[in-house]
């Protein structure tokens, strides 16, 4: 018997709404064709900013977007971006398919979509091939509220008032397509730069150092030893990989045994967290810096006749029990993850929404973002799981993942992922410090293991109401479906 036990009355940290975070990279089509279709386009579009994108982004509450990149963010100069479009130079996006790009979305544009979304702004600016005044002008010509050639600059391109612009990366990636530093040389470019990032007209800067890739450990640590005082954040980049990095799974056409090792692969964010952690508290033991994840989701095989740099990928049930169980793991660890940023919001890798022309329909992961809306800025309540195992060709993994939070108004809501394709979960849910009088739900499953929307079946998969639980003194009865993302609320 699966067993799970909520203290409602212990919670003390806060699950930041930032933690559902989102990316948007100059890579395919997630602006170009994705976000930004421009003034002159038969799709309806409010200043170029796709609209159907922004309605359905709303309604999940995006807290923040993070741009331009990514491995773009260290070859883009944003200067290239500003001004008459007509006027702005080209360049090669050489990490993604060698395409050219016209420049004719750039900072305004961007800053146009988040007041569009409600969101906040994340800006990740270029130390691999930029530098450090480049950096500081773009701070400037941005947040700056008096006189100065920069802020003339920006009013001359359709902005009078500066923008408040809080959370800063400093570099992308750099222990690779970032310049291929070593943590100590980053360490001391990181200072440098971060050095005349500067606080103007009450905007106050988040600033993010580049952190490690996966399990380097060593990098975290160089990073803490060196810089850990002059930074408000360190990222960390974890992809889950169907298959190999040489060898990527199919989105769409696999079996059990690709469901079971890449919800492996996912769990391995929880292991990652952690040690991380660790490392963090020896320097940081008050837990004053975040640890970024911005970047994270799955990463499949590209679609079969797609440009296999665009990194276009269908997004099926396996998906959203990734996304599912990777949020469990980020509200349980609230504590240290500030703020993460799914990869990437639209057309690319593990997407919100996908597009074709004029059409655009919601992925499952989509519909998890939707569900989990609950614990943005909630209180994390700590659980306590006994799970039964999910079995495969001698390898286990948990059967369930679970997190839990209370709301302002007293609710409490619940996550819970079945990983198992085949078998239902019942549950033992024991709520310590409240008496629960109601309970409702929502469940996300499907027959097949790649179920999925699709442009002419666009609800597939969609939330349904979760009929499935009773009230029992001290807590509830469950009886979970197999493969299913369940969110519960208590009242």
């Amino acid at each position: 018997m699966n067993k799970l036990i909520i203290n409602a009355d212990l919670g003390k940290h806060t699950i930041h709404r930032e933690i559902y975070g989102h990316f948007s990279e100059h890579l395919g089509h997630c602006i170009y064709g994705g976000f930004w279709v421009g003034e002159d386009s038969a799709i309806p579009n409010v200043r170029g900013v796709r609209s159907d994108i922004v309605e359905a982004l709303r309604k999940i509450k995006i807290p923040v977007l993070r741009w331009p990149g990514g491995c773009f963010a260290d070859e883009y100069h944003w200067r290239d971006g500003i001004g008459p479009p007509e006027h702005r130079p080209s360049m090669i996006n050489t990490h993604w398919g060698g395409v050219v790009e016209n420049n004719r979305f750039g900072t305004h544009e961007f800053l146009e979509l988040c007041a569009q979304l409600g969101c906040e702004p994340c800006i990740c600016a270029n130390v691999g091939s930029g530098t450090v005044r480049e950096m500081q002008d773009w701070v400037e010509y941005l947040t700056f509220d008096g006189e100065s050639p920069l802020s003339r600059d920006r009013a001359a391109n359709g902005r009078e008032k500066p923008w408040q612009v809080k959370w800063w990366g400093v570099g992308n990636e750099n222990w690779g397509c970032g310049g291929n530093m070593r943590p100590e040389y980053y360490a001391d470019e990181y200072c440098r730069y971060q050095t005349y990032l500067r606080n103007f007209a009450g905007n106050e800067l988040y600033k993010i150092a580049c952190g490690p890739v996966g399990g380097d450990y060593h990098w975290t640590e160089v990073l803490m030893q060196r810089a850990a005082d002059r930074m408000d954040g360190l990222s960390l980049h974890y992809y889950t990989i169907s298959g190999s990095w040489d060898k990527k799974g199919a989105a769409v056409e696999f079996g059990e045994a690709e469901w079971f090792d890449t919800l492996k692969q996912a769990l391995v964010m929880d292991e990652l967290i952690a040690k991380h952690s660790t490392v963090m508290d020896k320097y940081d033991p008050a837990k004053r810096l975040g640890l970024i994840v911005d970047e994270w989701g799955t990463w499949h095989a590209v679609e079969p006749g797609t440009n296999p740099r665009f990194l276009f990928q269908q997004n099926t049930l396996r998906d959203a029990l990734v996304a599912g169980l990777t949020l469990n793991i980020f509200n349980n660890h609230c504590e240290r993850v500030r703020m993460a940023n799914l990869a990437q919001t639209v057309n690319v890798l593990q997407a919100m929404v996908l597009t074709k022309d004029d059409k655009m329909v919601l992925t499952p992961t989509y519909h998890v973002f939707a569900m989990y809306m609950v614990h943005h800025d909630a209180t994390m309540l700590p659980v306590a799981l006994e799970s039964a195992d999910y079995r495969l060709t001698g390898e286990s993994i948990p059967q369930l993942s679970v997190s839990a939070s209370r709301d302002g108004g007293g609710k409490i809501h619940v996550s819970l992922c079945n990983l198992s394709p085949e078998a239902p979960a019942e549950l033992t849910l024991e709520l310590r410090g409240i008496e629960a009088a109601a309970v409702s739900g929502q469940v996300l499953t499907a027959e097949r293991l790649n179920a999925h929307n699709t442009f002419a079946e666009p609800d597939v998969l969609r939330p349904a109401e979760f009929t499935e639980a009773s009230l029992k003194r001290g807590g509830l009865e469950l009886k979970l479906p197999a493969r299913s993302v369940t969110v519960l609320a208590i009242r």
